[in-house]
C-alpha cells in the first residue's frame, strides 16, 4: 500500500495540487483522468519520485518496486530489441551468476558438517526462493511473449533498437516495464504507441497483472476494460471514484446533480429565514424566534459547490462543397520504399460519403495511403479523382509542420481568406485560444495546443473530402469527444486512422484492415468489423502467417508460445459466447417483463370499451411471444454452442 499525503505544487505561484491524499492499494486498477495540463503527469513523476512536491510526501514500503513509462523518451541504446527488453531482468541475470556461484563453491567444499556448509546451503536455497518467484527459468519465454504481444515480429528482435522509430523504441521500453513485474505500474499514455492490436493485447495483460496499476489515457475503451477505480484531477483538487471511466462520467454527473439540488434548497432555505429575521427583527414579541433563527444561521455548514474547469473546445466543420458521386478510383495503386513495398497492386472506389476507417498495425500503409489520396506522396498505378474534389489532410505529425516562431494568431492570419478573416478570434476561442493565449509563439505550445491549433486550420478551407492521420492525439477526452460530434455533422467524405476504439465507434461506415502490403474491406464501423471476425481483439489477425526467428538463447519457447496463444484463444472465444449469451437472457428478460405487463392488461377486458384497442393489445402480445421464442431459439443454440466449445477443446 502506497499512501500520497497532502501533496502541494505550484508553477509560477498557481497551484496544481492544493495538498490532495489518497491511498494506492496493492491491486489496485486506477484510471488518473483531467484536462491537459491538469498534473496528471507530474502526480506520476511525484509518486516515482522524479519530482519532489513543495509540500507533503508520498510513503512507500522499502520492498515495493515501481515501474514508470513517461509520455515520451528517447533510447540511446545499441543493443538488439531482444537484448535490450532483456536488460529488464537485471536482478534475475545477478541471481543466475550467484547460483552458479554458490553451487560451485558448495561442490568445492567436503565439510558437509560444518557451520559453513550448511550456511551456504541456506543462502543456496534463499538465492533459489527468489529466483523461482521471479520466474527466473521463464525470461527468454515470456521476453518472447511480451514483444510478440506489442508487435514485433520474431524476425526483429536481433535489429538493432536504434533502427526502429521512437513509437517502436518505446514498446520496448513498455516490454522492459512488464516484464520487471513491479508492485505498482504507472503508464502515462501507454496507447500512443500502438496499434489496436497491440492495446488489446496489453488490455489483457493489464487485466491479469499481479500488482496495482495507474493509468493515464485518453481512450476510452482502454480504461474501461483496465481500470475498476478513476481519480479526477480538475483545480488543484482530486475526486475518487471507484468505478471505471464510463461508470465514473455518470457517477459524476449525478453527484454534481445532487450537489447543485441540496446547495439550491439550502439558498431557499436561508432566504425563507433571512426574510423572517428582516420583517420581525424589530418586534418585541418575535425576539426570541428571530434570535433563534440567527443562531440556526451562524451555526449552518453551507453547502459548497464543487469548481470544475468545463472549458472544452468547440466547432463544426463547414459544409462540404458540391461534388460528383464517384470522389476516386484507384486501380493498381502501388507504393516501394527502397528496403520494403509498403503497398501492393490497391485497387478501390471512393463514393460520395463513404466513411472509411484504416485499421492494422503500424507500419503496414495506412498512412501512406492516406498521403498518397492527400497528393503527398508519389505513387505507381492509376488513382482518378472525381468533379470538384476539395481535399483536407491531417497529418500524424501535422504540428511539427507549424511554424514555431509565429503566434497563434498569425498561424491563422496567413492562412485565412475572405469572409474567413474577421472570425479568426472566434475560431481561435473556439479552440481555447483566448486574448492572451493568440499571442504565444508556437514553439512554447503544448503538444495538445498545438494540436488543437492544427485543427483550427482545417476550418479555414471548405472540403468535400476529409482525411485524418491520429487526429486524436494529444487531445483530451472532453475535446476527443467534440472532434467526433463535428465528424458525425460533417457533411462531406471521410478517411480515418486511428487506433482508439472508442473515437471510431459509430464515425465509420467501411473498414480497410491492412495487412502485408493490401486490405481487406468490411461493412461496419470498428466493433462491426471486429465481431465479424470473431474477435474482441485484433491478435489474432497475422497469427498464422508468424514465423520463427532463431534467438541468441538456448531456449526453445515456441511451444509454450503455441499453447499460450492456443489458450488465449480459447478463453476469447468462450468470452464471446457467455457474453453472447448473457446478451440473449437480458433480452429474454426484457420481453418477459413486457409480456408480463401485457397480460396483465389483458385480463381486465373491461378497460376496452374500444374494440380496437383491446385488438392492438393482443396484436402487441403475440408479437412479444414471438420474439421471446425467437430468443429462446436463439439461447438454447447459443448455450449448446458454448457447451461443444469447451467440451471439443478442454
Amino acid at each position: 500500500m502506497i499512501s500520497v499525503n497532502n501533496i502541494a505544487v505550484q508553477f509560477s505561484g498557481t497551484p496544481l495540487f492544493d495538498q490532495i491524499s489518497f491511498i494506492i492499494n496493492d491491486k489496485d486498477r486506477i484510471g488518473l483522468v483531467g484536462k491537459n495540463g491538469a498534473g496528471k503527469s507530474t502526480l506520476m513523476k511525484i509518486i516515482k519520485g522524479i519530482h519532489v512536491p513543495d509540500q507533503g510526501n508520498v510513503v512507500i514500503p522499502s520492498s515495493q518496486t515501481i515501474g514508470y513509462l513517461p509520455q515520451e523518451m528517447e533510447s540511446k541504446s545499441t543493443k538488439s530489441v531482444f537484448d535490450e527488453a532483456m536488460t529488464a531482468f537485471s536482478e534475475v541475470i545477478h541471481l543466475r551468476e550467484k547460483i552458479e556461484h554458490l553451487e560451485h563453491e558448495i561442490k568445492s567444499r567436503s565439510d558437509y558438517e560444518s557451520d559453513e556448509y550448511h550456511l551456504l546451503l541456506r543462502k543456496q536455497s534463499d538465492v533459489y526462493e527468489r529466483y523461482n518467484l521471479l520466474e527466473g527459468h521463464s525470461i527468454h519465454v515470456n521476453t518472447e511473449k511480451v514483444l510478440t504481444g506489442l508487435g514485433f515480429e520474431p524476425e526483429e528482435f536481433t535489429r538493432p533498437i536504434n533502427q526502429f522509430s521512437s513509437g517502436w523504441q518505446m514498446r520496448v521500453e513498455i516490454a522492459k516495464i512488464l516484464l520487471q513485474q513491479p508492485d505498482l505500474l504507472l503508464l502515462d499514455e501507454p496507447t500512443n504507441h500502438l496499434d489496436i492490436e497491440s492495446i488489446e493485447w496489453l488490455e489483457e495483460f493489464m487485466i491479469s497483472f499481479k500488482g496495482a496499476v495507474i493509468l493515464v489515457s485518453h481512450d476510452r475503451a482502454f480504461l474501461d476494460n483496465v481500470t475498476k477505480r478513476t481519480i479526477e484531477i480538475s483545480m488543484g483538487k482530486i475526486y475518487d471514484y471507484k468505478a471505471n471511466y464510463s461508470e465514473y462520467v455518470e457517477l459524476r454527473e449525478e453527484r454534481l446533480e445532487s450537489q447543485i439540488a441540496t446547495f439550491n434548497n439550502q439558498q431557499r432555505q436561508i432566504k425563507q429565514v433571512e426574510r423572517f429575521i428582516e420583517r420581525f427583527r424589530y418586534k418585541s414579541t418575535k425576539s426570541k424566534q428571530v434570535q433563534s433563527r440567527i443562531k440556526m444561521l451562524d451555526k449552518l455548514e453551507e453547502v459548497d459547490l464543487d469548481v470544475f474547469d468545463e472549458s472544452s473546445i468547440h466547432f463544426r466543420f463547414p459544409p462540404a462543397p458540391h461534388c460528383g458521386n464517384i470522389l476516386l478510383e484507384a486501380k493498381h495503386l502501388t507504393k516501394d520504399y527502397p528496403q520494403k513495398r509498403v503497398l501492393n497492386n490497391l485497387n478501390f472506389t471512393l463514393i460520395k460519403h463513404d466513411r472509411i476507417a484504416l485499421v492494422g498495425k503500424n507500419g503496414e500503409g495506412k498512412t501512406t495511403l492516406s498521403k498518397i489520396i492527400a497528393k503527398v506522396l508519389d505513387y505507381t498505378g492509376e488513382l482518378k479523382y472525381g468533379k470538384n474534389v476539395m481535399i483536407e489532410y491531417y497529418a500524424q505529425d501535422q504540428a511539427d509542420f507549424l511554424d514555431p516562431d509565429k503566434t497563434v494568431f498569425q498561424t491563422i492570419d496567413d492562412v485565412a481568406t475572405g469572409d474567413i478573416r474577421p472570425k479568426i478570434r472566434t475560431i481561435l476561442g473556439g479552440f481555447l485560444f483566448g486574448n492572451d493565449a493568440i499571442d504565444k509563439k508556437v514553439k512554447v505550445l503544448s503538444g495538445g495546443e498545438k494540436s488543437r491549433l492544427s485543427l483550427a486550420k482545417l476550418l479555414l478551407t471548405p472540403s468535400n473530402l476529409l482525411i485524418l492521420d491520429e487526429p486524436t492525439n494529444h487531445l483530451d477526452m472532453r475535446s476527443k469527444d467534440i472532434l467526433k460530434t463535428a465528424l458525425l455533422q460533417y457533411n462531406g467524405t471521410l478517411i480515418v486512422v486511428s487506433h482508439d476504439r472508442d473515437f471510431l465507434q459509430d464515425l465509420t461506415n467501411r473498414v480497410f484492415e491492412f495487412s502485408k502490403g493490401t486490405f481487406r474491406e468490411y461493412i461496419g464501423d470498428i466493433y462491426d468489423f471486429l465481431e465479424s471476425r470473431r474477435l474482441k481483439t485484433l491478435s489474432q489477425l497475422e497469427a498464422g502467417n508468424r514465423k520463427k526467428a532463431p534467438l541468441t538463447n538456448q531456449e526453445a519457447p515456441s511451444l509454450n508460445k503455441k499453447n499460450y496463444e492456443k489458450r488465449k484463444t480459447f478463453d476469447k472465444e468462450v468470452r464471446r459466447l457467455k457474453n453472447f449469451v448473457e446478451k440473449v437472457e437480458s433480452e429474454i428478460e426484457l420481453l418477459e417483463a413486457e409480456i408480463k405487463k401485457t397480460e396483465e392488461i389483458l385480463i381486465q377486458p373491461e378497460k376496452f370499451k374500444d374494440k380496437v384497442l383491446g385488438v392492438q393489445v393482443y396484436k402487441e402480445y403475440e408479437r412479444l411471444k414471438g420474439l421471446l421464442d425467437l430468443e429462446m431459439k436463439k439461447w438454447e443454440k447459443a448455450h449448446a454452442e458454448l457447451e461443444a466449445y469447451v467440451k471439443q477443446n478442454d
